[in-house]
């Protein structure tokens, strides 16, 4: 069996790193939207689970603050939710198929 060479192994670790930073870089300038009560409130978190905005429905308002604070904490868990997927996905993009560590999908 062939010995790997040292050289070619290091360009390898190089582009892989290259490519990560891209992928992270770009996961900071993605937005996903997580949502409650019909769209009530909404939830922008970045590619990176950054919360990015919140948008209130006026109506939302009259409701109370316990409801109100439901609907916040639901949209953001969903947010965040879709923040992990789409960062799965450009992280699993990154390896061949099926190498991505479990909890991470």
């Amino acid at each position: 069996m062939p010995q790997p060479n040292p050289k070619q192994l290091r360009q390898l670790q190089q582009n892989m790193l290259r490519q990560l930073e891209e992928t992270q870089g770009s996961l900071a300038t993605q937005e996903v939207e997580g949502t409650a009560g019909g769209g009530a409130v909404t939830v922008r978190a970045t590619g990176q689970q950054r919360i990015s905005g919140v948008t209130i429905e006026p109506d939302v308002l009259e409701e109370g603050a316990e409801l109100l604070g439901d609907l916040v904490l639901a949209a953001v868990n969903d947010a965040l939710d879709r923040s992990r997927e789409l960062a799965a996905r450009s992280m699993e993009s990154l390896l061949p198929p099926g190498m991505l560590p479990p909890g991470l999908r």
